[in-house]
């Protein structure tokens, strides 16, 4: 009997980095590069002043940065990046009150097929509203998330923003709180995550990570509370959401999962207080090819952790 093999599933990010502070200057801490190789070691030569690149940008204005397309932009890497396909990135900065931790930075291709959306919303006039994203194919959805705007609480960026906590929806397309609920059903749509983003300076930007099934952002996210109010102890996180296509729930009521610091991949950014990638099926990845972890602070502390599983 002949055995069909599955396809593996392309995601929708096809790289990931960290970048930390080191003097004055960003160098790369970790890389998630998959097959692409030579954009790897281009990268692995760089290194970016307050300002400078693309990473450089969201440490000086404090805030996430999208870039839609490399030509004619600050972004460094550009002929490394198209020799292996990468069109568009997005940099988060992760700052503990004033102080850079590091620079999340994702990379992505572009095709006729490739769907999904990673958004930047900001305030403007008591309102979110959408200040940059890179959507892949899904145009239809672009436009309208242009023209939608969010008050406190409402929507996923608008729950976000008035919790200050990531927040994981589900069925984007039957969902009657995710307000765009019928361009996410047209374009293939199924999973968001809302990441809090606070600006040294004061102020709060929001990025909303929404997952296809054809070309997921990833397989499966998790969100960590490691707030010491909350859990009962420092360096500790317990996971209070989460979902995994493979796997199915991954917590409940009776089996409450705990970490301590150093313990597997959120216990690495519990110890470190930085963001961590892992590649290469293992135990710390839940045997998946690539894993991200990106931590949030709040008061001083890591209040959040949001992983998730390529």
């Amino acid at each position: 009997m002949e055995t069909v093999m599955e396809a593996p599933t392309r995601t929708f990010i096809e790289v990931s980095e960290v970048w930390v502070p080191e003097g004055d200057r960003l160098v790369l801490g970790s890389g998630s590069y998959g097959t692409l190789d030579s954009f790897a070691a281009a990268s692995g030569k760089e290194s970016f002043t307050k300002g400078e690149g693309l990473p450089g940008k969201a440490w000086a204005e404090g805030r996430p940065v999208v870039l839609k397309e490399f030509d004619g932009s600050y972004f460094k890497r550009t002929e490394a990046a198209k020799e292996v396909g990468l069109t568009s990135a997005v940099a988060i900065p992760v700052f503990d009150g004033k102080r850079l931790k590091a620079v999340l930075v994702t990379l992505c291709a572009d095709d006729s097929e490739r769907m999904g959306a990673i958004e930047v919303w900001s305030e403007k006039e008591g309102l979110l509203t959408l200040d940059e994203g890179y959507f892949g194919a899904a145009k239809h959805f672009e436009f309208v998330s242009q023209h939608t705007q969010f008050p406190k609480g409402q929507g996923l960026p608008g729950g976000v923003w008035s919790a200050k906590t990531p927040i994981l929806m589900r069925d984007l397309g039957s969902g009657y709180r995710f307000v765009r609920a019928e361009s996410a059903e047209k374009a293939g749509l199924t999973t968001g995550i809302g990441l809090p983003v606070p600006m040294p300076g004061g102020g709060h930007f929001v990025v909303t990570l929404l997952s296809a099934k054809g070309t997921p952002l990833a397989n499966r996210f998790e969100i960590w509370d490691a707030r010491s109010a909350k859990v009962g102890t420092k360096n500790e996180a317990v996971l209070i959401d989460g979902i995994c296509k493979r796997d199915g729930a991954l917590w409940s009521d009776e089996t409450e999962r705990r970490v301590g610091a150093w313990k597997g991949l959120i216990g690495k950014v519990l110890g470190t207080g930085l963001p961590v990638l892992e590649t290469g099926p293992s135990p710390v990845t839940a045997n998946y090819t690539s894993a991200v972890a990106l931590p949030m602070y709040a008061h001083g502390e890591v209040s959040h952790i949001v992983a998730w599983y390529s």
